[in-house]
């Protein structure tokens, strides 16, 4: 039966905006009671969060423009890492932060991934096979470039950890920006790659999967895996073994992909990676009592984008496949960006680098203009600037009943 809700059907059609915290607030009750038992309490966390999200539920505060004296109530973000309202504040500042970082060098992109069964491990273990996704990928990469053979050198990078595909099926793989290039063993001379190529992809392959799969069975023999459901088994050694036996017989799919044309081109490709949640609230267009429909780009058909339609409950089960563990750093940096000595290291490689291309700092111009931490709203009439005049408290909300069916934390 379709619902004769006005917000519940064909968003693009009746030009309403679809959000994913419609898809909680219309089946989220369904989705608790189907799963008793069988939620975390992140998830629990995530989906109260959504619902909670800009509404008087968190507070807020109303402003008025200076120049045309127009009045707007804005409340409050969740700030969860999860929603997708609430990465885009987060992703200006970051960007304004890494702006001053980059390097007047090619930057690569690689991605590192798992396969499937793999994957199925990483899902049931989150903290320890995310991290052990990181940490071979880092090593495979330092190692492989300090090769005398191949670069030669230290190399530093970020690296960001996406947990979906298009559809939202659970797909764990790495995304990694690299400067090509970099520091001499010695730390007296800046090592330039070769324009159009960082390192070869078979070799990077095999290194990475023996390395994950050295520390995955270190997990294992720590104790430090648990399995359940469909694979209880691989608790058995035997079983165990066997999988590992045979995920190091079949190909690890690494790429790298074409260097990004300079810094700007770097900055735009961070700003869609770095703070990206499991689905964008623009990708819904329909909502109603049997099905949610989102877009989807189908890789394998020229990118064509499609509409893939599932049930609430299977479309909310897809979004919390993608919920992080707290703690959990999604965005880390490796080699001369790593945090204890990033900026040392960066102003050490900036300096090489001017002197042995006798160019100036790219981020000269990001240093003089410095911007604040968070800029003055503008009016969307005028362009004005917004001030604020009141403050509004939070009201009482579910999400804030402790016993409640949502547990909002706003952090």
């Amino acid at each position: 039966m379709v619902s004769k809700e006005p917000r519940a059907f064909d968003g693009q059609a009746r030009g309403v905006r679809l959000e994913v915290a419609d898809v909680f607030r219309r089946h989220g009750d369904a989705y608790r009671l189907a799963h008793v038992g069988h939620i975390s309490r992140v998830e629990k966390k995530i989906m109260g969060a959504i619902v909670a999200c800009r509404t008087p539920a968190l507070g807020g505060h109303v402003e008025a423009c200076d120049d045309c004296g127009v009045v707007r109530v804005a409340y409050n973000s969740c700030r969860n890492r999860h929603c997708p309202k609430c990465q885009g504040a987060a992703r200006a500042q970051w960007l304004v932060d890494r702006q001053a970082e980059l390097l007047p060098v090619p930057y690569f992109h690689v991605v590192f991934t798992m396969p499937a069964p793999i994957a199925a491990i990483a899902f049931q273990n989150k903290a320890t096979v995310y991290a052990i996704l990181f940490s071979a990928a880092a090593e495979a990469m330092t190692t492989l470039a300090a090769n005398p053979r191949r670069l030669g050198a230290q190399i530093g990078f970020l690296a960001v950890l996406h947990t979906w595909g298009q559809t939202l099926t659970h797909h764990p793989h790495v995304h990694c920006v690299v400067p090509g290039g970099g520091l001499s063993p010695d730390g007296t001379r800046w090592i330039a790659g070769r324009p159009d190529f960082f390192l070869a992809v078979k070799p990077l392959a095999r290194l990475f999967r023996r390395l994950f799969l050295e520390r995955l069975q270190k997990a294992f023999d720590l104790g430090g895996l648990n399995f359940f459901g469909e694979l209880a088994s691989l608790a058995d050694p035997p079983c165990w073994h066997a999988l590992l036996t045979t995920a190091r017989r079949i190909d690890w799919v690494v790429y790298a992909k074409k260097p990004f044309g300079g810094p700007a081109q770097v900055l735009a490709y961070l700003g869609r990676y770095t703070h990206r949640v499991a689905i964008a609230n623009s990708r819904i267009v329909e909502i109603d009592d049997d099905h949610v429909g989102f877009t989807w780009k189908d890789y394998r058909h020229n990118d064509a984008t499609k509409i893939m339609k599932l049930s609430p409950d299977e479309f909310i089960r897809r979004f919390l496949l993608h919920a992080l563990p707290d703690g959990f750093h999604r965005i880390r940096h490796f080699g001369f960006m790593a945090n204890g000595h990033r900026a040392t290291r960066l102003a050490l490689c900036r300096s090489l680098l001017a002197d042995q291309q006798e160019q100036t700092d790219p981020a000269a111009s990001a240093k003089a203009q410095p911007r604040t931490r968070v800029d003055a709203p503008a009016c969307r009439e005028c362009g004005g600037v917004m001030r604020l005049v009141v403050e509004l408290p939070r009201r009482f909300h579910p999400s804030r009943a402790k016993a409640g069916p949502f547990h909002c934390d706003t952090s």
